[in-house]
């Protein structure tokens, strides 16, 4: 990583809980570079996000989450989307 450039993050959703389907059409699987696709994410789980993708870019890390990554839920009561958020490592 070049100095001062904070790294890339994917963000991938990995599950639901709940049973009914994500108001934003969201599904299992789908993957979001976070920086260029940003606006195709649904709102409520951009601001879940936002605090995991912080820690994550300036070298935090959190308890029981591997190094470089944070799962969490967006914040619709319906149904929850699980999302994954990932440190993209720089090819040497």
């Amino acid at each position: 990583m070049a100095r001062g450039k904070r790294p890339d993050i994917r963000l991938t959703i990995t599950g639901k809980l709940g049973k009914m389907g994500c108001h934003r059409g969201h599904h299992i699987g789908e993957v979001f570079d976070y920086d260029t696709e940003r606006g195709k994410i649904c709102p409520m789980a951009l601001h879940c996000a936002f605090p995991y993708i912080d820690i994550l870019r300036y070298g935090g890390t959190l308890p029981g989450q591997p190094e470089g990554t944070a799962e969490f839920c967006c914040s619709d009561a319906d149904v929850a989307m699980v999302f994954k958020a990932e440190v993209i490592k720089e090819e040497k």
